[in-house]
């Protein structure tokens, strides 16, 4: 079988804020173009650990590899490394005096130094990907909650990354508007985006991940197929979690 490429990896990473032990010695592997879906309760760790992967959060001890290359927080390659990590929040983060285009834009001409001729053609395409090009000329305050975090997405991938973070894309929106976001992230997927996904909705994980994580008090406890952690899990409190949601 041909070797997929491994694009993080995460060794015995502990992560403390102040006395409170929230990452606890997790190892943690992602594939090229898989999608890897972190599940459990709130507090679990699980948007700590994506926060770590992308340098928003310092590691305590443990080490983060990234395409090959170890990542020292406090080393220079920490914005290269960043733009190769894109991420998607909970709540959109969009500039508000930005029109939609000019928001997608930005990183790409700030950032990468991208003319600007070729942002806004890269813009529009992504717009378009993301069923939003219509929308490019007005400003996040007249879009929807589904839309805007639409737009967040398209604004990562200007950046052009090779992974995608995504902490909880859907939990700040109306219950109607979750399905297109989660219908553009299904794209990305069948695209061979590398995803790494902390969500509630179990629909998308059993439908769209190649690996489900189940976190609790800070350690990924079971990990493995969607259909094995919905159907057949081994532990006692994935059984119980999803005994709950489920």
């Amino acid at each position: 079988m041909e070797q997929t490429n491994e694009m993080i990896r995460v060794e015995k990473l502990n992560k403390y804020f102040g006395n409170l032990h929230v990452l606890k010695d997790v190892n943690f592997s992602v594939r090229e173009s898989d999608v890897v879906v972190l599940i459990g309760a709130s507090g679990s760790g699980k948007s700590t650990l994506l926060r770590c992967m992308n340098f928003l959060e310092v590691k305590t001890s443990g080490s983060i590899t990234i395409e090959g290359t170890q990542v020292e927080p406090k080393k220079a390659n920490l914005n290269k490394i960043r733009e190769k990590v894109g991420m998607v929040f909970q709540h959109f983060n969009l500039f508000p005096h930005k029109t939609v285009l000019q928001n997608v834009i930005e990183g790409p001409i700030q950032v990468k130094k991208v003319p600007k001729s070729t942002a806004v053609k890269e813009g529009k395409e992504l717009l378009d990907k993301v069923g939003l090009l219509e929308k490019k000329d007005v400003y996040p305050s007249k879009l929807s909650g589904g839309q805007k975090q639409r737009v967040a997405i398209a604004r990562s991938l200007a950046m052009k990354p090779d992974v995608m973070l995504f902490d909880e894309p859907t939990s700040a929106l109306d219950p109607e508007l979750v399905g297109e976001v989660l219908a553009t992230m299904k794209t990305l997927a069948n695209d061979g985006m590398t995803m790494v996904v902390v969500t509630h909705e179990m629909g998308f994980a059993r439908e769209v991940a190649d690996f489900v994580c189940y976190m609790h008090d800070g350690r990924i406890v079971e990990s493995g197929q969607p259909e094995r952690i919905f159907d057949h899990p081994q532990e006692q409190r994935t059984q119980e979690f999803l005994g709950s949601i489920l």
